[in-house]
């Protein structure tokens, strides 16, 4: 079995990895290794009853036993004011996540695996126990333990009298109460039915961040079977009606092997398999084949401003083109006066219209999905109209305070309401206000300008392209006198009549790192060196420097102290796909280079291999990192952002395999050569 040995994991390192395994609807299964649920978030069948929303924690957990001999020998693993039980991590030997994630368990004369597979587009779990070892037949028995709630919920006894129905043979039927659903699960082996609930367990990670973390679970009996060597025994859960033969049958096609994009057969490197592997987890469908995409794992609702940032690293340098075009036209069928949804609710309720910048990374999304080859007719037909609106209500002025002012630099302004990426707000306090103009959004404004502009001109219209062009050639003026601080070699953050937000941020790094910087390029490598300096760490960008009274390097504790950390010091890898870029662009794509943006990849790359022993899920990366070294890693267990622009940067910039390898500028001698300096990282 390949993958790592468990014995060499103390019991608190088994506890705090995790592990993911996705149905591309949006529903999943997470725990952590031995299958001890620390969060309300885990459980073995996390449903998207809306694709990909509503989710519901179906079935928690289920409780087994091996029984030879007249001695039991419990696999199952959980946590009860003060005490784990059962404890069967004692005989967990082995656990690996590829293709799908597997345990091995041992006792004397007996060892058991267990295989755990999701149906891909449907809300189903398959379970499966071989007895591998031994002479003589086992005892199995599996008691699953059920929470029947929304994910961010938790199940108390009180909240509805649960019952289960035997609908023939081996299938069984809990039904639905006025707070829970349907659920089915079947069988190959004797079920006795003996209800009942059980109390009290803990979730620590949710104690941790300041939330309750008690639950009650529903048991509705147990199944037993007698395993001779060899055997492969059963346990099927789902949302809809089963047929056992197909589940496990379909189950088994789904998974022969670790499959891999195209791009990763392509280039036999192992980073960037993981890097592939890892993506895939955030692609899901709403049930008709359209694309969509998770933010995170495990408790992030869908956002369209990540979905569209990540358009490049998860669905274009992986080749997935036509999922790409899905994607495009259902956000252009929901532009709302310019505006593009920021948030869909995991609740199911309708979309949320409250950023600026989400509008502007569709344009982006749209260039670069021209750039990958994609289908210029349908741009032209369906897109530009879209885009050409969006660009003609943002000069005109729409929702959120958006505006174009005299010199042609975009601002937005909505009274408690946090419109940029550095979203934190704790009740009514908006903790990174940055309202007016702030360097990233004029950046982004700047690119969508020249990319209308290209546009209008491929698709006929040469007066609009002479006047997005002469806009954004005006505004660049205009950024380059206002957002320069001569003091520090570097932009501000934002700037308005009241003056400039001289805090050190990584947003001024869009305004290098897009395909139209607009930046003046001879000031590149000042604002690299900058950031440099004070925010690049080896696992990410912090987002603000420690030289500001406002810094804050830890990240953790009660609600508001996370999300006053989140956005005023925390490290985000996905930083580093814009830095990555940014780099090269300055300095060239020599193989030196290459190589040196390779590096500053490493630490992430090897976090998300499992090299990092604090590594929080298999497989994946987190959302963020604490500013203070050693940079622990917190938030979302899997993040879309960064795994999908450590891909994008990582294919594009370090292995060369873009669209367009060379950004021509070099060439045009449009920038001097520069010697970078080495990569120094601030560790306080």
């Amino acid at each position: 079995m390949s993958g790592f040995d468990a014995t060499a994991l103390p019991f608190e390192g088994m506890i705090g990895r995790e592990w993911l395994a996705t149905n591309a609807l949006g529903g999943f299964d997470c725990s952590t290794v031995p299958g001890l649920n620390t969060r309300k978030y885990h459980g073995l069948l996390v449903a998207a009853m809306a694709p990909p929303v509503r989710q519901m924690v179906l079935l928690s957990r289920v409780e087994e036993c091996v029984y030879r001999d007249g001695k039991s020998h419990p696999l199952a693993c959980s946590e009860y004011p003060d005490a784990i039980h059962p404890a069967g991590h004692q005989f967990l030997r082995a656990f690996s996540t590829d293709p799908f994630p597997r345990w091995a368990y041992q006792g004397e004369g007996w060892t058991v695996e267990k295989q755990l597979r999701l149906i891909k587009g449907e809300n189903t779990v398959v379970l499966s126990y071989t007895l591998l070892g031994g002479n003589r037949p086992i005892d199995l028995e599996l008691r699953p333990l059920f929470a029947l709630r929304g994910i961010h919920d938790l199940m108390y006894q009180w909240n509805g009298r649960q019952q289960v129905e035997t609908t023939g043979g081996a299938h069984h039927r809990i039904p639905a109460t006025s707070r829970t659903p349907e659920v089915f699960f079947a069988h190959e082996g004797k079920f006795t039915p003996s209800a009942s609930w059980y109390f009290n367990t803990i979730y620590r990670r949710e104690q941790e961040r300041g939330y309750a973390g008690l639950e009650d679970l529903w048991n509705p009996g147990f199944v037993r079977w007698t395993l001779t060597p060899g055997q492969t025994v059963n346990f099927v859960c789902s949302s809809d009606p089963i047929d056992l033969e197909r589940c496990v049958t379909l189950a088994q096609r789904q998974y022969p092997g670790n499959t891999k994009q195209a791009i990763a057969e392509q280039v036999p490197d192992t980073a960037l398999e993981a890097l592939v592997r890892a993506a895939d987890q955030f692609v899901v469908s709403n049930g008709d084949q359209t694309a969509r995409v998770m933010s995170g794992y495990p408790w992030a609702a869908p956002s369209g401003r990540d979905a569209l940032i990540c358009i490049p690293g998860l669905f274009l340098v992986t080749g997935r083109l036509a999922e790409a075009r899905s994607i495009l036209q259902f956000f252009a069928g929901n532009v709302d006066h310019g505006l593009m949804p920021s948030e869909f609710p995991a609740d199911g309720s309708a979309a949320l219209y409250d950023s600026a910048d989400a509008s502007l990374w569709f344009i982006h999304a749209v260039h670069q999905y021209l750039r990958y080859g994609g289908d210029q007719g349908f741009v032209q037909r369906s897109l530009w109209p879209v885009i050409d609106d969006i660009l003609r209500q943002y000069q005109q002025g729409t929702g959120l305070g958006i505006g174009v002012d005299a010199e042609g630099l975009l601002s937005s302004h909505r009274e408690s309401v946090p419109t940029s990426w550095m979203n934190a707000k704790v009740g009514a306090w908006v903790v990174t206000p940055r309202q007016g103009c702030t360097v990233e959004l004029n950046a982004l404004w700047h690119n969508a300008l020249c990319v209308g502009s290209e546009l209008a001109r491929s698709a006929g219209f040469s007066v609009r392209a002479e006047e997005l062009g002469a806009l954004a050639s005006s505004m660049k003026g205009a950024f380059n006198q206002r957002f320069w601080n001569e003091f520090r070699n570097c932009c501000y953050d934002a700037v308005d009549a009241d003056g400039s937000d001289v805090s050190l941020r990584p947003n001024q790094i869009f305004a290098l790192s897009l395909p139209y910087p607009v930046l003046n390029f001879n000031r590149h490598p000042a604002v690299l060196k900058a950031i440099r300096e004070q925010l690049l760490t080896p696992v990410g960008l912090r987002t603000l420097s420690p030289d500001h009274p406002n810094y804050t390097g830890y990240y953790g504790g009660s609600v508001m102290s996370r999300d006053k950390a989140l956005h005023q010091g925390s490290v985000f890898p996905w930083l580093l796909g814009p830095f990555v870029t940014a780099f090269v662009r300055s300095f060239g794509r020599s193989p030196t280079i290459r190589q040196e943006a390779g590096k500053l990849l490493q630490k992430s790359l090897a976090y998300l291999q499992g090299e990092d022993k604090r590594q929080l899920c298999e497989g994946q990366l987190c959302e963020l990192f604490n500013g203070d070294s050693p940079h622990a890693p917190g938030g979302l267990i899997a993040s879309a952002r960064s795994v999908a622009e450590v891909l994008r940067c990582y294919v594009e910039d370090v292995l060369d395999l873009g669209p367009v390898a060379a950004s021509g500028l070099r060439s045009a001698g449009a920038m001097p050569e520069i010697d970078p300096a080495p990569m120094v990282y601030r560790s306080e």
